[in-house]
């Protein structure tokens, strides 16, 4: 089967992925969440989009017991060298967050860092991928469990674009999606994909989550490396949302 859109843009820079400066302060960024998940050595955690794991090892590092999913197989092959040279153990799942159907419950969950929520692939359906993807993650956690995402925001890519855009099809101000060429470097020089990202306001992140039967305890800034208890900036890359999982139906 041909790669295509995201999962091609991945495999052909996940060697390179952890030479990016948004991917230096993953010990800070788990003291954040474990603040937040309030969880204890030996609890269980689900990354969804875990990509070379820099998360999901450095809590494996601090005693948790990690599944990680992701689309890329050239993530993975990263994440598990990572955890290799950790000395640590990450249970890693190759699967479109879309469609992983989890066996197990887990005591929380993270989605950190553009990790699949908001990545359409070209055919997708920007409102239903994404529901299918939370509630996916609901179904993986027990009640009461606590999840934590991070997603593109909104109002940075609206201030971004012009109605030139709109026109080009380069932006979709109904769903907020854009559409761009991603470049990355192979085997053969730099090569090109086409992909899209929705953006989302912290109101429309609220709703997905409820839809998914999720409570949002709180929305804050999310953009990597300036994680805390705070507003949102206009023009910062991403949003956080803090949310627990609501009593089953």
């Amino acid at each position: 089967m041909t790669k295509k859109g995201w999962e091609e843009f991945f495999d052909g820079h996940a060697s390179r992925y952890m030479g990016e400066v948004f991917v230096k302060n993953a010990r800070e960024e788990v003291d954040f969440l474990m603040e937040e998940l309030k969880l204890q050595p030996g609890n269980t955690i689900l990354d969804v989009g875990c990509g070379t794991g820099r998360h999901a090892v450095e809590f494996a590092r601090r005693g948790f017991k990690m599944t990680g999913v992701d689309l890329s197989s050239g993530m993975l092959a990263e994440a598990e060298k990572a955890a290799a040279s950790a000395g640590v153990t990450i249970e890693l799942v190759h699967n479109n967050a879309a469609a992983y159907k989890p066996d197990k419950k887990f005591d929380a969950a993270i989605c950190l860092c553009e990790g699949a929520f908001s990545l359409l692939g070209l055919g997708d359906d920007p409102i239903e991928r994404d529901l299918m993807i939370l509630r996916n993650v609901n179904a993986a956690l027990d009640t009461g469990g606590k999840f934590i995402i991070t997603v593109p925001n909104a109002m940075q890519k609206i201030r971004k674009y012009k109605q030139e855009d709109v026109a080009s099809g380069n932006f979709d101000p109904v769903h907020v999606v854009e559409s761009v060429e991603m470049e990355y470097g192979s085997g053969e020089g730099k090569r090109k994909v086409h992909v899209r990202e929705k953006g989302y306001i912290g109101s429309e992140l609220k709703l997905f989550l409820r839809l998914a039967g999720f409570r949002t305890e709180n929305i804050w800034g999310g953009t990597a490396g300036d994680w805390g208890r705070r507003e949102i900036k206009l023009d910062e890359i991403e949003i956080m949302a803090v949310a627990v999982k609501e009593a089953e139906n």
